[in-house]
């Protein structure tokens, strides 16, 4: 899991992690040197879907619903005005912010569900080498688009299982005996889905915060977890909080999954699913590393698992440093800020890589009652 309590030196070289110690040499040559106190170390942390678009939403509904198709005729005849004001905004400007919401969250690699991003750069890697397909009740002849010979090699990410009703676990059935090519599946939600489904995919996302808000329940995934491995995801705002660390200690107070476990969901599963070179601080992995504030008064075991965004000191990615907190910047003598824009999460500056402040504003002149989780 995280690297908390001793000393650890990470050399970075060309992007990589070149070399790990457990304890400091007299000198650690990389591309940067930098010195923490009371602060853990771990991967950067990889959210294995979302729609980056629909990252401004409040969270939308009043009830528990049966299914996903149950929920989405439920919020469009009940909030058009809302709906409408939002989607006004540029899909790009949408993107962008869904971008920084993962990134403010300590999490460097995102796998955007839906179209291709139109802007597809910027401080996190936006993974999109597969092919998504919405679902089988909400996407047109989505039998063909899974049977397309010219993708039978590109993994399939689509929404299954997602509802708590009899038609839900037939859908998931379906899934499974149309797809004549065997392609690899990544099915999403899985709520309504049993062992002996789960072995026919290729991974599950979880996405514990999302199930409850529709739902009322979530995925079995402490029985699938013998059949599939399990990786992590936050959907977006329209059914979640934007902070990350409410939904791990959603998925937490589950005890579907052991710590460890839950931990690999957002860190070695997902790079095994998705096949990144990322997802453990090792030697020729992507220097992909988050350091954050390691409280004292809560136990060494508890330490990861009661972060949040505004507890995150540096982000790097591919060894650029992405983001830090105003308390390190005395260390970083030769970084320019005019490659940062700076924020405020509660009472926590940080200096975020590109322009989040102007993105922000023009966002602002498209949707003026855009309530943002940083100032």
């Amino acid at each position: 899991m995280a690297i908390t309590g001793a000393p650890v030196n990470i050399r970075v070289a060309g992007g990589c992690i070149a070399n790990v110690w457990a304890s400091p040499p007299d000198h650690v040559p990389g591309e940067f040197n930098l010195e923490f106190k009371n602060a853990i170390v771990f991967p950067g942390l990889i959210n294995s879907h979302d729609h980056l678009d629909f990252n401004l939403f409040p969270a939308l509904g009043d009830r528990t619903y049966k299914n996903y198709t149950e929920w989405g005729r439920y919020i469009h005849k009940n909030y058009p005005d809302k709906i409408g004001r939002i989607m006004r905004v540029p899909t790009v400007l949408r993107e962008q912010w869904g971008v920084y919401k993962n990134l403010l969250n300590g999490i460097t690699t995102v796998v955007n569900h839906g179209k291709k991003v139109k802007k597809n750069e910027g401080p996190i890697t936006v993974f999109e080498n597969c092919q998504c397909i919405h679902s089988v009740r909400f996407e047109k002849k989505w039998w063909l688009q899974l049977n397309n010979p010219l993708k039978k090699n590109v993994p399939v990410a689509i929404h299954t299982g997602e509802g708590i009703d009899e038609a839900s676990a037939r859908e998931i059935d379906k899934l499974i005996s149309r797809n004549m090519l065997k392609r690899d599946i990544i099915g999403i939600h899985g709520v309504a889905m049993n062992e002996d489904q789960a072995q026919w995919l290729k991974a599950l996302v979880w996405c514990p915060e999302s199930n409850y808000f529709l739902l009322g329940k979530t995925a079995p995934v402490g029985r699938l977890k013998e059949n599939v491995p399990i990786v992590f995801g936050t959907d977006s705002t329209l059914t979640g909080d934007w902070n990350l660390w409410e939904h791990i200690r959603r998925a937490r107070a589950t005890k579907q999954l052991t710590d460890i476990e839950l931990f690999e969901t957002l860190t070695i599963n997902p790079a095994n699913t998705w096949k990144l070179k990322t997802g453990e601080i090792a030697e020729g992995k992507d220097a992909d590393i988050v350091v954050a504030k390691e409280k004292k008064s809560a136990p060494a075991s508890d330490a990861f698992f009661g972060l949040n965004p505004e507890d995150i000191l540096m982000v790097v990615h591919k060894g650029h440093i992405v983001l830090f907190d105003e308390d390190i910047y005395p260390q970083l003598k030769s970084i320019d800020l005019d490659n940062y824009g700076r924020v405020y999460i509660k009472a926590a500056c940080k200096y975020v890589s590109g322009n989040l402040p102007q993105l922000m504003h023009r966002i602002s002149e498209f949707y003026r009652g855009v309530n943002f989780p940083v100032i």
